[in-house]
Formats: C-alpha cells, sequence, structure tokens
C-alpha cells in the first residue's frame, strides 16, 4: 500500500487510456507521456500499458507501507526518498516506512511513478485512467488527496526477479538500492531534447492563407497559461482561412492542432473531446507526443512539417526501441 502524505499539484492515476469508446462519447483519456509511462513500466517489470501516478508541475509526498519496487520517468522533480536523491530512469527498491518526496519540476512538466505488481484500483471500460471531468477511473475518479491509501497488486514472477537483481547489484555507497544501469541519456535527448515539433499537415490546412500557412511552420508560439490536460492554447501569431464556412465536427486525436475563431491554435491532448468543428491545420506526429506533454506553460514551441510516411517511420523506430529495451531488461534478470 501506498499513502498519500501530500498529494502535489495535480497526481492521478493514469494509463494508456479508455480505447475503443468514442463512438459512445466516452474520451480516450490516459496518460499525457505514454513513452514515459512504458518505460517506467518495464524497469519495474510491470505491462507497459499498467497504470502509474502521473504528477504535474509539483509532486506528492508518499509513504510506502511495504518493500516494493518503483521507477520514475519523465520530468526531473528533484525526487528524494528518504531524504537522498532519487535516480530517475532505473529501478529502485523501496523499503517499508520509506518516503518519496518529490519536489517542484526542474525540468520538464511530468513525471510517471510506476509501482511494481501495479495499482489495484477499479478497471473502468478496460482502463484504470482517471477522467476527473467525468468523476470515473482511478483513485475514486479523482486526483489524489491527503491520506488517501493506494492499494497495490502482488508482484510478479519478473518484479520479484528485478527486486532480486537489485539486492543483489546495489552498491551501499549510492545511499539506496537500486542497478549500476540506467536508460541511456543519449537515447532520452534523442526523445525529449528536440528543438521543435514535428507536425502532419491536417484536413483543413489548405484552407489557411498562404501567409498563415508559412507562420504555422516558420513562427514560435508559446504555451497559454489556459492550459491543461484537455489542450493546449498556443499564442503567437493569428492563423486566418482563406474560407469562412462552417465545419461538420468530426473526430480528433491526440496531437490534432484545431484553430478556432480567434486564429490562436489550441493542441488537443489526453483529455480531449471525442470530435470537433474547428479546422485542423496540422496533427502532431506521435512520437513528438511527449515533447509536448513536458512542455510547461510560458515554454515555447515551433513546428517542424514531415510527411505521413515519416512519422509512420518514426513510430515504428520507438516501438522497436521500447521492445529492445524490454529485451535488455529480461537479459538483465535472466541470470
Amino acid at each position: 500500500m501506498i499513502r498519500v502524505l501530500e498529494p502535489g499539484l495535480l497526481s492521478t492515476i493514469q494509463d494508456e487510456g479508455r480505447k475503443g469508446y468514442q463512438r459512445y462519447g466516452i474520451i480516450v483519456n490516459g496518460v499525457m507521456d505514454p513513452f514515459a509511462l512504458q518505460v517506467a513500466n518495464l524497469l519495474v517489470g510491470n505491462d507497459i500499458e499498467e497504470a502509474a501516478i502521473e504528477v504535474t508541475l509539483t509532486g506528492p509526498t508518499l509513504r510506502f507501507e511495504e518493500e516494493t519496487l518503483i521507477a520514475v520517468c519523465g520530468a526531473d522533480f528533484s525526487a528524494l526518498l528518504d531524504d537522498k536523491p532519487l535516480p530517475l530512469w532505473r529501478p529502485v527498491l523501496v523499503g517499508k516506512g520509506s518516503i518519496l518526496n518529490m519536489k517542484f519540476s526542474k525540468k520538464g512538466c511530468r513525471a510517471l511513478i510506476a509501482v511494481a505488481g501495479g495499482l489495484d484500483v477499479p478497471v473502468v471500460m478496460d482502463s484504470k485512467s482517471t477522467y476527473i471531468r467525468a468523476g470515473i477511473g482511478g483513485f475514486k475518479g479523482r486526483s489524489l488527496e491527503k491520506e488517501d491509501i493506494l492499494p497495490t497488486n502482488s508482484l510478479s514472477l519478473i518484479n520479484q526477479k528485478i527486486l532480486n537483481l537489485i539486492k543483489k547489484q546495489s552498491s551501499a555507497s549510492t545511499g539506496f538500492k537500486t542497478v549500476p544501469w540506467s536508460i541511456s541519456e543519449v537515447f532520452l535527448k534523442t526523445e525529449y531534447e528536440r528543438s521543435t515539433v514535428r507536425v502532419l499537415k491536417g484536413r483543413q490546412y489548405d484552407e489557411f492563407s498562404p501567409d498563415s500557412q508559412k507562420l504555422f511552420w516558420s513562427e514560435t508560439f508559446k504555451l497559454s497559461t489556459q492550459s491543461d490536460r484537455m489542450g493546449y492554447r498556443l499564442d503567437g501569431p493569428v492563423l486566418e482561412r482563406k474560407v469562412s464556412t462552417d465545419l461538420l465536427s468530426e473526430a480528433v486525436a491526440f496531437g490534432t492542432i484545431q484553430v478556432p475563431a480567434d486564429g490562436q491554435p489550441i493542441v488537443l491532448l489526453a483529455d480531449r473531446q471525442t470530435i470537433g468543428g474547428y479546422p485542423k491545420i496540422g496533427q502532431v506526429a506521435s512520437v513528438d507526443l511527449p515533447i509536448l506533454a513536458q512542455k510547461k506553460p510560458g515554454e515555447a514551441v515551433q513546428f517542424e512539417e514531415i510527411t505521413h510516411r515519416e512519422a509512420q517511420q518514426l513510430y515504428r523506430k520507438r516501438e522497436q526501441d521500447v521492445q529492445l529495451l524490454k529485451i535488455a531488461i529480461n537479459s538483465k534478470i535472466a541470470f
């Protein structure tokens, strides 16, 4: 079990989302940084789609009531485990009674805390994800609050093997128990430190004026303070359509870039609606969604055009990298 001593700004339980229900008007919801979720789960021996705790801008303080494994991936919150700096992107053995204290995000916006075995919360429409507006999923359909007690599942054989590996490989000089290896910094820079976000042309791209099309690719936009898990409002040059006809509402996706009447784009995110009626100038490539998820209000973003084929190739490469990571971890615990 995990006791919430302080909840942080917005801490919720999220997995890869409530898929297959959009035709009924149910949003997908789910994690904002799917890459960090997958890696965190692999590091502790969970299935990649298992739910974890997503924290935003200001992290929680948690007490672990029993020995377990955790991995924290994503933004750097200067996390402390029993007052010692906690390394990111690697499995860590947490002793009974240990306290994890996550502060303000130093770099990035969101982190995922994966727990070995996963969180034992109800599955609602095939997902554990919290959708606060509807009050469903996660822990009582809401963000975490002080003194909440989160039950966890029993450890699987793989969870236990990683735990035993840490006990075997851990060095006393580290101040806590973990392994001497982690996710490569070079790999993480490739995933998170791009200067631009890659975007495909949207269905209504040709309806925008040539000047607006040029501005969309060449100018910098800033994330407005009016941004949340549903969407990022962007401040920047006004984008204008050449036509004034209304559009029929149609399906939208994670990363769809809509332009309402004021000409300021909105990037739809995890808690987006199922359909939208604003013209769509672009669609963020799936592999760059983690970059967006780690942006804070006030930070800048610039778009780079890619083709549908290029986006598919990038996605396949990401999937291959995740599978190679899984193989590498399994090789560590095979002996």
